[in-house]
Parts: structure tokens; C-alpha cells; sequence
């Protein structure tokens, strides 16, 4: 039988990181191609942090969902993708690096902050104070899980757009095919390898091997450099 009680909590804890992450991470996207030249996201009402504009079901509500309740030792989501139609800027190749760098960075940003925010707090405070404690240290491991894991070079994740925008053209037209696979690729990374990892007691996501050494990484540094 479901614990409401724990059920509510957990929902309370990740809602405004997720929502925070997810939002700043789009909407950055949108204004950095604005920016650049194309109006492409400005016109379908994406270079705004309202986070309505940006919720996918799937990717912002359902998969987030569904790894907090399995108890998965990280959350991802993602929101519905920033149009950008890149002839409209001027240096197109340049111009895709740029847009798809501004959403890891945007996170890596909130990172920062939050990590500001968390040392000012008690984690043994109570009531209130522990809730925003723990909120916030969810909010800084998120944005350091989202920035991260985007980075990595699979299309459509920015570090896909960003290794396009890197390869020789005849290489990078052929890595673009790849992306018709990319979903299920990454459907298979946060799913499918840990679910037969737990079965025979091996951590088989490369995810696990890459992601989490990295974020807990840039955790300790975060909060080393900050609290000096």
C-alpha cells in the first residue's frame, strides 16, 4: 500500500527543483538563439521562465516521476524541445555550439547559487528550515545532474548539438542520422541497463560510471571553493 504521507513529501522536495531546472535550462536556449538571430522560439512563446510553457508530460511530469518512486540514484527530465531553425543565424555551425552550450550552463549557474543558499542553511534544522534544506540540496544536485548528463554526446542532447557543431561537415551529417536512435538509446541508458543491472547485482548504466563520479565531483567542489 502506498504511504501518502511519504508520497506527498517527495513530490513537495522535487516539484520546485525540477520545475526551477527545467525551465532556466529552455528558456535559456530560446534567448540565446533570439539573441543570435533567430525568432524561431520567441515566436512559439519560449524565451520565458513560465514554467507552463516549457512542461513536457512525458519528460517533465511522467519520467521524473517514475525514477523518484524506483528510488533511482539520479532524477532526469527534460522539457519540451526550443525550436530553433539555425540558417537564421548568421554562422549556423558556431551558432548551434553556443545555443545548446546555454542550457548546461544555465544549470551549472543554478548550481552555484543554490550551493550559496545551502551553506547558509542548518541541515539540522527542523520543520520548515529542514524541508529547505533539503530542497535546496536537491535543487543544486539536479542542475549539476541535468547540466552534465546533457552534455553528454548523444543527439538530441546538447552534447550531441555540440559535437555536430564541432565535426567536419561530411562527419557531421553522418552523426545527425544517429539521432532517429537517440531516444531509444537514452531510453536504454536510464532505464533498461539498470533495471538488468539491479537483477544481476551489477551496476551495468554507463550512466552511474560517468554521470554520478562527475557530479559528485563538481558537489565537493562547489562547496569547497564557496565555503573558503
Amino acid at each position: 500500500m502506498f504511504d501518502i504521507e511519504k508520497i506527498l513529501f517527495l513530490l513537495s522536495i522535487w516539484v520546485i527543483p525540477i520545475l526551477v531546472a527545467i525551465t532556466f535550462h529552455e528558456a535559456a536556449h530560446a534567448w540565446v538563439a533570439y539573441k543570435l538571430g533567430d525568432n524561431t522560439a520567441a515566436i512559439a512563446g519560449r524565451v520565458t521562465l513560465n514554467p507552463i510553457k516549457h512542461i513536457d508530460t512525458v519528460g517533465t511530469i511522467i519520467i521524473p516521476s517514475l525514477l523518484i518512486f524506483l528510488g533511482a540514484p539520479y532524477i532526469f527530465g527534460y522539457a519540451k524541445p526550443v525550436p530553433v531553425n539555425f540558417s537564421n543565424i548568421k554562422n549556423s555551425r558556431t551558432g548551434m555550439i553556443i545555443v545548446a552550450m546555454a542550457g548546461p550552463l544555465a544549470n551549472f549557474s543554478l548550481a552555484v547559487i543554490g550551493t550559496i543558499i545551502l551553506l547558509q542553511l542548518s541541515s539540522d534544522a527542523s520543520g520548515f528550515g529542514k524541508w529547505f534544506f533539503i530542497t535546496s540540496y536537491l535543487f543544486v544536485n539536479l542542475n549539476i545532474v541535468l547540466g552534465v548528463f546533457n552534455l553528454l554526446p548523444i543527439l538530441p542532447l546538447d552534447g550531441g548539438r555540440i559535437l555536430t557543431g564541432l565535426l567536419p561537415l561530411k562527419f557531421a551529417t553522418k552523426f545527425v542520422a544517429s539521432e532517429r536512435y537517440g531516444l531509444t538509446l537514452l531510453i536504454v541508458l536510464i532505464f533498461l541497463l539498470p533495471l538488468i543491472g539491479n537483477m544481476i547485482g551489477f551496476q551495468l548504466s554507463p550512466l552511474t560510471w560517468v554521470v554520478l563520479p562527475i557530479v559528485n565531483w563538481l558537489e565537493s567542489g562547489l562547496i569547497y571553493i564557496l565555503d573558503i
